[in-house]
């Protein structure tokens, strides 16, 4: 079907626009649409100094090929917000200063977060300090654009994908998790990606490879020998490729990042039969079983990964110039599904994603009914419709629910502003119960609490 049978000339709005490496790369798969290349690209971010390179970029892009699209660049929320069709949130409220209470305050007390962004005293409070910017959005959706389709990057995407859908929108969570990893798995057995086929289920950074196969071969049977072989633990550093934090490419060979430290994975699929769809590094993080002592963690992650070290070094400007000439020379999409589900919308042409959406205690039907899962769902002119996944099995789903617990106590907090909820989502992450004792969780918390004061909601400052 044509476009102009659906929604002609999109308004599609992107809040944040002016973050690190991702916003640019989402204009360019936009961009790779030739649905989308009349649309009208509202770019907002409250930060003029970062949004500005941005934009700029994009006009040139745009003008570069010749499109039709329009740029629209704004610090006014509600103005952006104003009759859009689609609305992107991709920000992190509180930039580094924040982050880097999130990771060294948790440090203090023995809790090394690689990254700190989901889970754990890192992604409680990276949700918390965000819920006022949520609610400002959300507020002003519902009376300027209350049909919009909402597409959320901005983690932790458990708890925000869940608060934007409690709060009235229509929002589901994207990752690039699914994608690169059965990408790397292909990669790792030699298999041509176009011809596996896969199924995956679960929870945001914690889904799982339910099925992986190539034709009738279950390809199960050689990924546990080929992993077995490929990542022991205590086998110490590989010669490996260095990661720059942009994930919105699948990568092409095993580096720091994804597919070369996987002894955690590993033995994650040993010990309870199926392989997890985020890093070694993030798992590690959602567990209590590998980051107990820097020595545990050291031998089974030789070769530290740190994404606010990642975040503190990146080159804004040299990023987006790069990414401007790869993208004048060969305009093609990424893995990311935003660009897909947009245009999947505005022409009715369907596609299939893995998105974070509200569970409803009918989709993952051993998970909480209010937890937000992660599952195949087709897009088409009627938007993001999930589909039934029916039981994981029970071990996957046990694991699954000790991140739950946190997620929907922290989402509790936003909801009702019971500030204890704050302190027991804490004291219920996986790693958190690893390494303190309850009174020092508590101790820990109110450090956090006090770090963030300024930007959490008034209902949740100590």
């Amino acid at each position: 079907m044509t476009q102009s049978a659906f929604l002609a000339h999109p308004k599609i709005t992107i809040i944040g626009a002016g973050g690190f490496v991702f916003p640019f790369r989402l204009i360019g798969d936009i961009l790779s649409f030739p649905a989308l290349r009349d649309a009208t690209l509202t770019l907002m971010d409250v930060r003029p100094e970062k949004l500005g390179p941005v934009a700029s970029a994009t006009r040139e892009l745009i003008a570069h090929h010749g499109f039709g699209a329009t740029v629209e660049e704004t610090g006014d929320r509600r103005a952006a917000l104003d009759g859009a069709d689609i609305v992107i949130i991709t920000f992190q409220v509180g930039g580094l200063e924040s982050y880097e209470h999130d990771v060294m305050i948790p440090r203090k007390y023995g809790i090394d977060q690689a990254v700190g962004d989901t889970v754990g005293p890192g992604g409680v409070f990276r949700f918390l300090r965000s819920v006022g910017a949520y609610d400002a959005i959300i507020d002003d959706a519902l009376e300027v654009c209350p049909d919009a389709a909402f597409i959320n990057y901005a983690n932790p995407m458990a708890m925000a994908t869940s608060y934007l859908n409690a709060r009235g929108l229509r929002a589901v969570g994207l990752c690039h998790s699914v994608q690169g990893t059965t990408r790397m798995l292909a990669r790792t057995l030699d298999v041509p990606y176009d011809e596996v086929r896969y199924r995956c289920a679960g929870i945001n950074h914690q889904a799982w490879v339910l099925e992986f196969s190539r034709g009738r071969e279950d390809l199960y049977p050689r990924l546990r020998e080929v992993m077995a072989q490929k990542h022991q633990r205590d086998r110490g550093a590989a010669d490996l490729a260095g990661d720059d934090g942009d994930h919105s490419e699948a990568a092409e060979q095993s580096n720091v990042y994804e597919g070369g430290n996987e002894q955690v994975r590993t033995t994650l699929m040993n010990a309870f039969g199926y392989f997890e769809t985020e890093s070694s590094h993030h798992a590690s993080e959602y567990l209590p079983y590998f980051r107990r002592t820097p020595e545990l963690t050291e031998s089974y992650i030789p070769e530290r990964w740190d994404y606010f070290e990642i975040c503190s070094a990146h080159d804004d400007q040299g990023d987006i110039d790069t990414q401007l000439q790869q993208l004048k020379a060969e305009l093609a999409p990424s893995v990311e599904y935003g660009a897909s589900i947009i245009n999947s919308i505005v022409t009715g042409v369907p596609s299939v994603v893995h998105g974070n959406v509200p569970n409803n205690g009918s989709l993952i039907t051993n998970l909480p009914a209010d937890a937000c899962v992660e599952v195949p769902c087709l897009v088409d002119a009627n938007g993001v419709q999930p589909t039934a996944v029916g039981e994981l099995p029970l071990q996957l789903a046990a694991l699954n629910r000790t991140n739950v617990n946190v997620q929907t106590l922290a989402v509790q907090a936003a909801l009702t502003g019971n500030l204890e909820n704050v302190y027991h989502a804490v004291a219920m992450d996986p790693l958190t119960a690893a390494q303190v004792t309850l009174e020092d969780a508590r101790a820990m918390t109110d450090e956090l609490l006090a770090a963030h004061a300024d930007l959490l909601p008034e209902s949740l400052r100590a």
